[in-house]
């Protein structure tokens, strides 16, 4: 056993996907150590708010104290970040497909631009040679300069500890800014927020850990259900082999992703919630397992030593678990790899499609991709709300398959070096 650990930790491959998992999975404990909030709280008001910025007053109001720093121009500067240059020179090219002459269109007068925009655009509109994409896009940028002129004063206001009720603290003008160390709620954001205003850094984490457990509650359920099924068919054979493999092959027959997809649909939104979903996945993954298992049961049943315990008289239960199982050990640990990686991809294609877990109570990692695909974020150039996720998808199953590849070249002979 212990040489058998220590050719397990000096393989390459499987030390640098356990180190990988290790410090995902530390990084899942300690960041709750040192922020609390929960993960779906909104901390913000607006559209993806960009990683290694503020939330500043305009965008988060709460119960804090004074503000001590003023700067100006902040209006401006607010609204030159909702509308890019690029935005300005295509509501010019909408205003004049409109019929609007281009000498009455400045760019750089905001206020001027606006105005014409929003007398004249209609989103029904669609002019010669306009794709249904940028009609789309016209739309969403109409919808995104919504009140971006509105200059209404902002509240900045208190609890009071002892009635419960806010009060007024002070009344704050568009021009005006407040130190971010004097608000409550008011961060910085390594990744920014996604569409809903929530800081994606610690959605990011909470989605991991949710996504984690789903994978390794389905992961055991698939590996149990197929080791056992394939333990019965193997050893004992016969009709009961012919039975259990008809009932596999239907399951192969029948993709599992439109098993999922069914199930999870009947379940509907209200009863979906993460355990729920990675049993979904583990009753619909074990096939592979279990075709597996039993064809590696069958090389080991007529073997010298299980004959042996037949003629002493074992029982089939003794004879599965003490003379064949330690023997396909290490195939049962290199296949529930697999299946948790599996089943976090599942989780993450099912999430997609708005068939996940219920949306209101945790995070996930299919999740956080269905609600960035939702609100656009690709198209709106909100790659932080996206990319991180891909990245940590693609991070747990590389770092799983390396493992379960180093396992391989431990346990089997042929492809050592």
């Amino acid at each position: 056993m212990k040489n058998t650990l220590r050719q397990v930790f000096h393989s390459p491959k499987f030390i640098i996907g356990f180190v990988i998992l290790m410090a995902m999975l530390l990084t899942i404990i300690v960041y709750p150590l040192f922020v609390t909030d929960d993960p779906l709280k909104i901390i913000g008001l607006g559209t993806f708010f960009k990683p290694g910025t503020y939330v500043s007053l305009r965008d988060s109001l709460d119960t804090g104290r004074t503000y001590t720093l003023k700067l100006d121009n902040a209006g401006a500067k607010r609204i030159e970040s909702k509308l890019s240059g690029e935005d300005r020179r295509e509501m010019k090219a909408w205003l004049i497909q409109f019929g609007i002459p281009e000498n009455e269109i400045v760019t750089e007068d905001t206020e001027g631009l606006l105005t014409l925009w929003w007398e004249h655009f209609d989103g029904a509109l669609r002019f010669k040679g306009m794709t249904s994409a940028k009609r789309k896009y016209y739309v969403r940028l109409d919808n995104k300069l919504e009140g971006i002129l509105e200059s209404e004063n902002l509240l900045v206001v208190r609890e009071n500890p002892e009635t419960g009720e806010l009060m007024t603290q002070k009344e704050v003008t568009d021009t005006d800014y407040v130190n971010v160390g004097d608000v409550a709620n008011v961060l910085h954001l390594p990744l920014g927020t996604d569409n809903f205003g929530r800081n994606v850094l610690t959605e990011l984490v909470a989605a991991c850990a949710v996504s984690l457990k789903i994978g390794l509650i389905a992961g055991l359920i698939a590996t149990f259900i197929g080791l056992a099924l394939g333990l019965v068919a193997g050893y004992v054979g016969g009709v009961t082999d012919d039975i259990i493999m008809f009932i596999t092959n239907l399951f192969i027959v029948i993709p599992s992703l439109v098993l999922l997809i069914l199930i999870s649909y009947s379940i509907g939104q209200e009863q979906r919630g993460a355990i729920t979903v990675a049993v979904v996945i583990g009753f619909t993954s074990w096939v592979w397992t279990a075709r597996a298992v039993r064809a590696q049961v069958v090389s080991l049943r007529n073997r010298d030593h299980v004959n042996l315990s037949k003629l002493s008289g074992h029982s089939l239960f003794r004879i599965i678990l003490a003379d064949i199982l330690p023997y396909i050990a290490s195939y049962v640990v290199m296949a529930l790899i697999l299946q948790i990686s599996a089943a976090i991809l599942a989780e993450a294609q099912l999430s997609m499609l708005g068939l996940g877990p219920k949306t209101t109570e945790v995070p996930t990692l299919g999740l956080m991709m269905y609600w960035s695909m939702a609100y656009t974020a690709h198209l709106n150039g909100a790659w932080w709300a996206y990319f991180p996720v891909i990245l940590t998808i693609a991070l747990i199953s590389f770092s799983m398959n390396l493992m379960n590849t180093g396992l391989d070249q431990v346990f089997n002979p042929t492809l050592r070096d």
